[in-house]
């Protein structure tokens, strides 16, 4: 989608951000956890997707040294399956890079075999398993990293 427009979060943006965890996640994220991270954590980057803009998709990572960990990442359920989740990740790896990250890392549930994909098509690697690292039902992370550098 042409019209995807990828830019750093702001309070603004919080409402629709917060309808898209909802939508997204057993165990969503508060508005007051995203307006710390937005506000105060000085190692948090966080985006938004717009689209007409709507925000349609956000994602977020923590810089620690010389690696990105990619916190959340949700697209609003009428926009998936649209590529907006990978134009989003692509604008967070080039964020990660012009900041001098080397390296980026996330958890991804082993049943979530679409972000899996997404994630494997822009360079992650599967490096190990985190058994029962989802609170909401113990399900397994798969962990997986990328080399900023190549």
């Amino acid at each position: 989608m042409e019209s995807i427009k990828v830019r750093k979060m702001e309070v603004k943006d919080l409402n629709e951000v917060v309808v898209i965890e909802e939508k997204s996640f057993p165990t969503p994220w508060t508005r007051s956890s995203f307006e710390k991270e937005v506000k105060k954590n000085l190692l948090a980057r966080y985006f938004v997707a717009t689209y007409e803009e709507k925000v349609v998709a956000y994602g977020g990572m923590w810089l620690i040294i010389d690696e990105a960990h990619i916190t959340n990442i949700a697209v609003h359920p009428e926009y998936r399956g649209r590529k907006i989740g990978k134009i989003l990740v692509e604008g967070m790896i080039q964020e990660a890079i012009s900041l001098g990250m080397e390296r980026m890392t996330l958890e991804v549930r082993t049943s979530n075999i679409t972000a899996q994909d997404l994630y494997k098509s822009l360079g992650f690697l599967s490096c190990g398993i985190r058994p029962g690292y989802y609170q909401d039902n113990g399900e397994d992370a798969m962990i997986m990293w990328k080399d900023c550098t190549k």
